[in-house]
């Protein structure tokens, strides 16, 4: 059960003082910067353009006139965002005083909290080995505490089967119709299979995957011989950091992980924003903002 300190009002009061008011000054209140569409009503069809979004092509249109045509869309006043979260094992490393866990939850709360204060409303998958609960997209502030709040209840496993995202993403494909923001976040340690399904999702939604990581996740310390356990499978191993060449194995082979999450957001087509343990929120998401602007110019 959470502390008298870690309760949704808390949480939520928290980071609407020390996160959501910097990012309003940061952002001049503006969100769109992050949010493309903001909600979207398809308005009309036209001509591609090189500049267009390939994302935006009707291929049947473009099969049928022999010429690519992509759809137009006005923005709507209202927004459903989904937020598909992986809360698998994994995702409870970090240190002592802040794990990814932790960095999912603050994340949550802020978005949740932008969004539903302009009158959109939000909604949750929770994975943790299978999809074990969906929370209905709703707005409002009571919500966004209920969602702190079962984000909080939702139970630590210390151990598990290894991480599947397709099931979530599957899920998140058969079951959200209209057209949303969702919002992937995950470390994606998981087996393999998952990038063709964010991409169909891409292709329906407008989708960002949000990476969860922590440094050491990257860079071994040389602190000695230590039992490293497998989040996930509870699987354990007996190494000594001290030897300099298993440390530039470790990685070598964790900055492969990254190139080839990297290659496949791209091949997706979706954004990603990288959130560490170690980086302050704001200065995240405002990194994240500048870059989607970019892009969109």
């Amino acid at each position: 059960m959470p502390t008298s300190a870690t309760t949704p009002e808390r949480i939520l009061q928290r980071l609407d003082w020390q996160v959501i008011r910097r990012l309003d000054g940061l952002l001049q209140g503006d969100y769109r910067s992050l949010f493309y569409g903001y909600g979207v009503d398809f308005a009309d069809l036209r001509e591609y353009q090189p500049e267009d979004d390939i994302r935006y092509i009707d291929w049947n249109v473009t099969a049928r006139l022999n010429t690519p045509y992509v759809r137009k869309y006005v923005e709507d006043r209202e927004i459903t965002a989904w937020f598909l979260l992986d809360l698998s094992p994994s995702v409870d490393f970090g240190t002592v005083e802040i794990q990814k866990r932790t960095m999912l939850i603050d994340f949550v709360t802020t978005l949740a909290r932008v969004l539903t204060r302009h009158g959109n409303r939000v909604g949750a998958m929770l994975y943790g080995g299978r999809v074990e609960r969906t929370i209905p997209a709703r707005g409002g502030r009571l919500h966004v505490l209920r969602l702190i709040n079962d984000l909080l209840k939702h139970p630590r496993l210390p151990n598990a089967p290894f991480t599947d995202l397709n099931a979530l993403l599957t899920a998140g494909l058969h079951s959200i119709k209209k057209r949303s923001l969702i919002m992937v976040i995950s470390d994606f340690i998981s087996q393999p299979g998952w990038e063709r399904t964010l991409t169909l999702l891409g292709q329906r939604h407008e989708v960002l995957a949000v990476r969860l990581w922590d440094p050491r996740e990257l860079e071994l310390p040389d602190i000695g011989p230590i039992i490293m356990e497998d989040a996930e499978t509870g699987e354990q191993l007996y190494v000594d950091t001290h030897d300099r060449m298993f440390r530039q194995r470790f990685q070598e082979a964790a900055q492969r992980r990254e190139s080839d999450l990297t290659e496949a957001f791209k091949r997706s087509g979706v954004d990603a924003l990288s959130l560490s343990t170690d980086e302050d929120l704001v200065r995240a998401i405002v990194r994240f903002a500048g870059l989607r602007q970019q892009r969109r110019r």
